[in-house]
């Protein structure tokens, strides 16, 4: 766990000295504040203390700010040789990986932290339904763990950046868009299987403050599932090198 962290330690130091974060952060926040409070937003238009708005924008950001984070995490490494030194470290892959997921969680949940003000806002405007706040922000770190892991996946198998960004939203998109399209075409068996593979399926419930196993154990799966994959990709590397 200490190689976990002092290689997480060593991410977040690149995000704030590269200003990736700060720009991360700053995006985010205007576009999520921008669409919450001033473009369509039911607190405005229909007097309801919710915060369903800026979850329903954070849905679509982390889309794409997250494999713009993790495109580089492994393939600009991969590319500058700097991998290979870390790798010659007392860390396993396992480590390596674990310690990049955990730098861009933690950046993340940072950013996340810093929407606050918006759900006290809220509070103060009139009664508010705290658990699902609460729910709709774990759905979307839930969330933000599944892109994690299919980011540092298309980040692991190229050297290229822009295509580890491609590839990520490509991942994403069947798991965004694609597999809910296919749950809608498809009855019975087929359908409830694309249903729960649909990204959205599970969100929108956590979202809504119903919060079960079935979709914890998603979250939880692609996440791994992804992570599993750019272990597996980091270790041929080394063996075939």
């Amino acid at each position: 766990m200490k190689a976990i962290w002092i290689i997480s330690k060593r991410e977040l130091k690149v995000f704030f000295d590269s200003l990736i974060a700060y720009i991360l952060i700053v995006v985010f926040l205007g576009i999520s504040g921008f669409f919450t409070w001033l473009y369509g937003s039911d607190v405005f238009f229909t007097g309801q203390a919710s915060l369903q708005p800026f979850f329903g924008i954070a849905y679509w950001t982390l889309f794409f700010f997250i494999p713009a984070l993790t495109m580089k995490m492994i393939a600009e490494e991969k590319k500058s040789g700097t991998i290979e030194l870390l790798l010659t470290k007392a860390v396993s892959d396992w480590q390596v990986i674990w310690g990049k997921f955990l730098a861009c969680l933690i950046l993340i949940a940072i950013a996340l932290g810093l929407t606050i003000p918006y759900y006290l806002t809220i509070w103060a405007i009139g009664p508010v339904d705290h658990g699902a706040v609460w729910s709709g922000y774990l759905g979307t770190l839930l969330m933000s763990m599944a892109y994690i892991g299919i980011g540092l996946f298309a980040s692991s198998i190229t050297n290229n950046q822009i295509v580890a960004f491609l590839t990520s939203l490509f991942v994403g998109v069947f798991f965004l868009i694609i597999f809910d399209v296919l749950a809608n075409n498809f009855t019975g068996f087929t359908g409830q299987l694309f249903n729960y593979l649909s990204l959205s399926t599970h969100f929108e419930s956590i979202s809504r403050g119903v919060i079960d196993t079935k979709s914890l154990l998603y979250f939880f799966s692609v996440t791994f599932f992804g992570l599993f994959l750019a272990e597996s990709a980091l270790s041929k590397r080394n063996i075939v090198e």
